[in-house]
């Protein structure tokens, strides 16, 4: 009778483990909300402490979704460097760079509305250039590169979102008017995930 019980505790141990650590992708609670109120509203109505803030980008879906905790607040449509499949290894690649990152600064930019500038490179990204010079996919000269972040587009160039049309360097784009509502509720607590 033992071995019967622990075959059904074990599973359940193995299953709830995996929950905990996916949490992000993997929401408890989804209520829609109303769009028409700001996130910073929303997220001031719900009294969410914007230390749990977290940002999800997932560029097969081509999509930025803001997080408290298992809770999703909002989800914006997003474009990437125009090669958006493969991850950042090199400057110059065009690729939009996977993995986790914090927020390094932000500020208005003349260019595209707002920048919130991510701290690529940091370790695991360099590890992963070295790795590739190391393997010879990138030549051994090929420096990491920076200046990588979440931006709006040019004035009147909401359609290149609307159009998935992969323009920047390795950035993710967003309309204006999504960036500078995201702007608002983003500090350098706030932890990204960049995923395929």
């Amino acid at each position: 009778m033992r071995k019967l019980i622990l075959l059904f505790i074990l599973p359940i141990t193995v299953l709830c483990s995996g929950l905990r650590s996916f949490a992000i992708t993997e929401p408890s609670f989804k209520k829609p909300f109303n769009k028409e109120q700001s996130l910073k509203s929303l997220i001031d109505s719900l009294k969410i402490d914007v230390k749990t803030i977290r940002i999800l980008i997932v560029k097969s879906k081509y999509e930025l979704s803001v997080w408290s905790d298992t809770i999703e607040l909002r989800k914006y449509p997003v474009v990437f460097g125009t090669n958006p499949v493969d991850d950042k290894l090199r400057e110059g690649d065009r690729c939009t760079p996977e993995g986790e990152f914090k927020i390094r600064s932000k500020y208005p930019h003349k260019s595209w509305s707002k920048f919130i500038w991510i701290d690529y490179p940091n370790a695991a990204s360099r590890a992963k250039h070295n790795d590739a010079i190391k393997n010879g996919l990138i030549p051994a000269d090929s420096k990491i590169g920076g200046e990588v972040g979440i931006h709006g587009v040019p004035n009147n160039c909401d359609y290149v979102i609307d159009q998935r049309q992969n323009w920047t360097w390795g950035c993710i784009s967003l309309k204006n008017k999504d960036i500078d509502e995201l702007y608002d509720v983003v500090n350098s607590n706030t932890l990204i995930r960049i995923s395929k």
